[in-house]
């Protein structure tokens, strides 16, 4: 974030009405703050003016009755006083914790739903940031920030009164210092407001660099860097360390001023209250009217500073809610119980990631329900692209995408979606166990039914020899597996979904001979029966397909099967013939 003034934050009120319609819903616990607030700013100054009273009537008359029964009256006071701070402060904090919680998850399905062009454009470490971070500084506008600050000026409003009503000189001199805490509040707010961001990025900074290098440390042991890498980090780590000492700079100079200009105002009480005979009652009840004020002034200009950092965080995290860059919702209602039949239809398609430059141009072509199309062509043709549009990841400039006949863009998005089954080049898994990485933590689906799909495929002996079998931990991303190991889960992921349309991409590249026969079975009992889509850089795996469509700069240059393209001696003949030349070059 730059390093830019955040004082024009403080009462934007658009935003700060954002903020609180989310407390709508926990608006008895806001009332009841608000509430508290008055009545708090007006409890505390009455202490003073009862002491005020008993040292000016009672004490110096020795009357004991009503020197005890005010002293139980004042002790009370202080109990009901303690018992309204607390409750205060629970009720701020848990009106707090309840609006970050909704929002946090307001914020979190916003991103579910979001477009995938936005994960390409957004580092998924700056969503994360929004998600968690960022929401969490909006609790301090409720428990830290805005309604505390409002007790507090309520509070020094309330003091002021009870001073200028119980002498208005006292109440002038006790308060000629206050233009030096005005200017030392400013300042510090300002140098705290600075260094607060350059925390914030300090901290950015600091766990962008540990988080990528922890997860590239294969990178930076094999080449044998990490000395080099450990100075990045330690530089990383100091400024780090100077942000948060400036800001404690701040705070060592702050309060030091604030006693110093409270003994200033005490020192000219006494001496004018000396001077003036005033009795010792009303200069007790001052003494303590001026350190009931101080008691606020202390703390809200560093309020403030939190204020603001809530307001700028919840300004991002609104950025993010109001993001129209989502799949809409469709309009056609189609029952769960039937299943698409699986025609898929492309008719005249123009995509683009950005409206500059298109990635697949006027493309057309036709499926059958159970048919096989193949997909080839060089890195960057629009392979991917494709399958990406299919499920509706992506929006269409031009054309229409049609399965069973249909407009996908009238299917409901999670029906759509369940009807097609997409196993990717780099299998993603979760950190768990095998088995909640197959059903995604699906309740429906049985361990029978896992066990089932297993043998099917053929990795059903391999789980077992597992510690564990299907409980066993696969660690964040599959860590504990090999790159065909991983497949072959995938395969079951899809296979348990049942989907009527499944899509292949790369899923043999990048593998072993002896995975890649293993792969090659499971795929050609996966897709018995469905639609299929395959890309695959090795052509040898797609000689059974019923089309193969050629791709290239994101046009159609051929369709047709194996041998009817192989005959053509076209854009396939030569992708072909450059494969099968390598192969032999590396024999």
């Amino acid at each position: 974030m730059p390093a830019r003034k955040l004082g024009k934050k403080i009462f934007d009120l658009t935003q700060l009405k954002k903020v609180f319609r989310f407390a709508a819903p926990y608006k008895k616990k806001l009332y009841a703050s608000i509430f508290l607030s008055v009545v708090l700013a007006v409890i505390s100054p009455l202490r003073p003016f009862l002491i005020q009273y008993t040292v000016n009537n009672f004490i110096i008359d020795r009357d004991t009755y009503w020197l005890i029964l005010i002293t139980v009256i004042q002790i009370g006071m202080l109990l009901f006083e303690t018992g309204l701070r607390f409750y205060f402060t629970y009720i701020t904090a848990w009106l707090g914790q309840s609006v970050i919680k909704d929002l946090r998850v307001a914020v979190y399905k916003k991103v579910l739903g979001l477009n995938l062009s936005q994960f390409d454009k957004t580092p998924i470490g700056t969503l994360t940031t929004r998600t968690v971070n960022d929401v969490e500084s909006i609790n301090d506008i409720f428990s830290d920030g805005l309604i505390p600050i409002i007790a507090d000026v309520l509070s020094i409003i309330s003091i002021l009164c009870f001073m200028f009503y119980v002498d208005w000189r006292l109440a002038l001199i006790s308060l000629a210092p206050f233009p030096i805490l005005i200017i030392a509040t400013y300042f510090f707010k300002e140098s705290v407001n600075r260094s607060f961001i350059a925390v914030r990025n300090a901290v950015a900074h600091l766990n962008a660099f540990v988080q990528e290098h922890i997860t590239g440390m294969a990178v930076v042991q094999a080449f044998a860097v990490e000395d080099k890498e450990f100075e990045k980090f330690k530089k990383i780590n100091k400024e780090h360390r100077n942000a948060n000492i400036r800001a404690i700079l701040a705070y060592s100079v702050f309060f030091p001023v604030v006693e110093i200009v409270l003994a200033f105002s005490t020192g000219l009480l006494v001496w004018w209250g000396a001077n003036n005979s005033f009795n010792a009652g009303i200069i007790i009840s001052f003494i303590m009217y001026l350190n009931l004020l101080f008691r606020p002034l202390r703390v809200i200009a560093d309020k403030f500073n939190v204020l603001q950092m809530g307001m700028v965080a919840s300004e991002r995290v609104f950025k993010v809610l109001e993001n129209e860059d989502f799949i809409p919702a469709a309009d056609k209602e189609i029952s769960y119980q039937n299943k698409l039949g699986g025609k898929v239809e492309f008719e005249k398609v123009w995509f683009g990631y950005n409206e500059e430059q298109y990635v697949l141009k006027d493309i057309s072509f036709t499926i059958q329900p159970g048919e096989t199309l193949a997909i080839v062509g060089h890195t960057g043709s629009g392979k991917t692209s494709i399958i990406s549009l299919l499920n509706r990841l992506y929006h269409i400039q031009k054309g229409v995408i049609k399965i069973d006949d249909t407009d996908i863009n009238q299917y409901k998005l999670d029906y759509l979606r369940s009807n097609i089954a997409v196993v990717l080049q780099d299998v993603f898994l979760f950190s768990g166990t095998i088995y909640d990485n197959v059903t995604l933590r699906n309740d429906k689906i049985k361990k029978e039914e896992v066990i089932e799909a297993a043998k099917l495929i053929g990795v059903h002996n391999f789980i077992m020899r597992l510690p564990g079998n299907y409980d066993y931990n696969v660690m964040e991303r599959g860590a504990t597996l090999s790159l065909g190991q991983r497949q072959l889960l995938s395969f079951i992921r899809a296979l348990l979904y049942d989907p009527s349309i499944l899509i292949l991409d790369e899923a043999t590249s990048s593998i072993d001979t002896e995975s890649e026969i293993l792969i090659q079975q499971a795929i050609d009992k996966l897709i018995y029966g469905r639609t299929s889509i395959v890309i695959a850089h090795r052509l040898s795996t797609i000689r059974k397909a019923n089309k193969i469509l050629v791709l290239d700069k994101g046009e159609i240059k051929e369709i047709g099967t194996h041998n009817e393209l192989l005959a053509k001696q076209g854009f396939y003949y030569q992708l072909h013939k450059m494969q099968f030349e390598k192969k032999e070059e590396l024999v």
